[in-house]
């Protein structure tokens, strides 16, 4: 069996986000998330829940529809100082006809041996955050990745990110560092299923291959004011940082890109909010050679509903540079059982 290292783009649905918070404003997160999605963005900020327990769906359609982007999340604290998450994010396109049967024995064409399959990313997330001071707190994500297109390819990953966050007084600083030991996706192959019809359109058949993601950083600032006694507003700051090579993003460099996201969120009463961000800046060409500056806009707002839930939804682009309509994304929080005031043992978030 050959093997192939293939280290860039590799797991790209993990960098699309989950939460309709997070995505209405660009993806900015890593410094401002409280909630249970904090998994994904900085599992170290899962200690900002202030409930028992706390669950997140989120659903969304990219594509016109053809690709579904899921996302389930549930948290709860071991203890004071102890917070833990699992997480469960689907991407697929599902309902793909596999037409290699299409004609007969006799070559005449035949509906009925149409079959079907779906191509689907999963990605299980188990998190672990830790409240280490007032000041400093810290989290860890172990990541099972599983891929598959349909019987004929399916890969196994595993990998570790790890997350900190400095809570000072208005100020939020937060470090996310994804994929610290490099996430591994070994892919197996079932290329007799494909041997005929790829030596037929003189392709070569797949072998097993594997898949590096290298690791990435984000660094992220936010800071929360009181504009009035009833208006607050939030401004987020990420840094997204990859080190395997040049990117077309703002600032690239051969040793390092780096693609900022900003986020704002204005809230009325803590009941309703209005949220907006960009990010996804990228320089493209014209026929002419001209370089522009292109970047994805996100908008979004988020009403609370009662003690229990919020629903949240996000207008937003998957590329600023494309044709794709803009996709609407819906999440639901669903938060129980209020932890009691001081049941933190440090101080953190509304001092709780």
């Amino acid at each position: 069996m050959a093997q192939g290292i293939a280290p860039k783009y590799s797991n790209e649905f993990m960098n699309i986000g989950v939460g309709a918070r997070a995505l209405g404003m660009g993806g900015a997160q890593v410094s401002s998330t409280n909630d249970v999605t904090a998994a994904y963005w900085n599992p170290a900020a899962l200690l900002g829940i202030k409930h028992q327990y706390e669950f997140s769906l989120m659903h969304a359609e990219y594509f016109a529809g053809i690709a579904k982007y899921d996302y389930a999340g549930f948290s709860t604290n071991i203890e004071q100082d102890n917070q833990i998450a699992i997480s469960l994010i689907r991407f697929g396109v599902d309902d793909i006809p596999d037409t290699r049967f299409l004609y007969d024995a006799n070559g005449a064409v035949n509906y009925d041996n149409i079959q079907f399959f779906n191509a689907a990313d999963y990605a299980l997330l188990l998190s672990y955050a830790r409240d280490v001071s007032d000041v400093f707190k810290a989290g860890i994500n172990t990541k099972i990745i599983h891929r598959n297109v349909g019987k004929f390819a399916k890969a196994w990953g595993f990998g570790f990110d790890l997350g900190g966050i400095l809570l000072l007084d208005e100020w939020r600083i937060g470090v996310m560092l994804r994929d610290i030991t490099t996430t591994f996706n070994a892919w197996s192959h079932n290329a007799e299923m494909v041997r005929e019809i790829y030596a037929a359109t003189n392709n070569e058949v797949p072998l097993n291959t594997v898949e590096l993601t290298l690791p990435r950083a984000v660094f992220s600032i936010s800071r929360s004011v009181n504009i009035q006694e009833l208006l607050t507003a939030e401004a987020v700051l990420d840094l997204d940082m990859t080190f395997d090579g040049e990117r077309n993003t703002l600032i690239s460099t051969r040793v390092m890109s780096i693609d900022p996201k900003l986020g704002l969120e204005f809230g009325y009463k803590n009941v309703a909010y209005l949220r907006g961000g960009v990010s996804n800046f990228q320089y493209i060409k014209d026929f002419d050679g001209q370089k522009s500056l292109a970047l994805k806009p996100s908008f979004g707002l988020g009403v609370f509903l009662n003690e229990k839930a919020y629903i949240d939804y996000a207008l937003t682009d998957i590329g600023g540079v494309s044709e794709t309509p803009y996709s609407h994304v819906f999440s639901l929080k669903v938060s129980l059982e209020p932890l009691a005031e001081g049941f933190r043992l440090h101080k953190g978030w509304g001092q709780n």
